[in-house]
């Protein structure tokens, strides 16, 4: 009778280090998802400018838009995680200077 108590000791105090463990680990591997994500939406929307200019020019209205929405994605990513994704140097930056980019 004392072994099987213990036995259910055992195999709850094993359950719930495996619970911590996991809680652990959750967190930073969503912020990598996210960040991730955020990666991408910054590589589509420089992808999207890069076209702007190439069809359009510089300095058109199609540029400015572009740049807007980019400008837009980088400032989503620094509120969330003080970095921005820089796709043409394929780094995060973490000073918020895009704008001499």
């Amino acid at each position: 009778m004392r072994s099987k108590h213990f036995r259910k000791l055992a195999v709850s105090a094993l359950v719930a280090i495996v619970m911590c463990a996991v809680a652990a680990l959750a967190p930073p591997l969503a912020q990598a998802d996210d960040h991730a994500k955020c990666q991408h939406k910054i590589e589509k929307a420089e992808s999207k400018l890069d076209e702007a200019i190439r069809k359009h020019g510089q300095r058109s209205s199609q540029a400015e838009g572009r740049r807007r929405d980019l400008n837009a994605e980088r400032e989503r990513c620094w509120n969330a995680y003080h970095g921005w994704w820089d796709g043409h140097e394929r780094r995060w930056h973490d000073v918020r200077d895009w704008n001499n980019q």
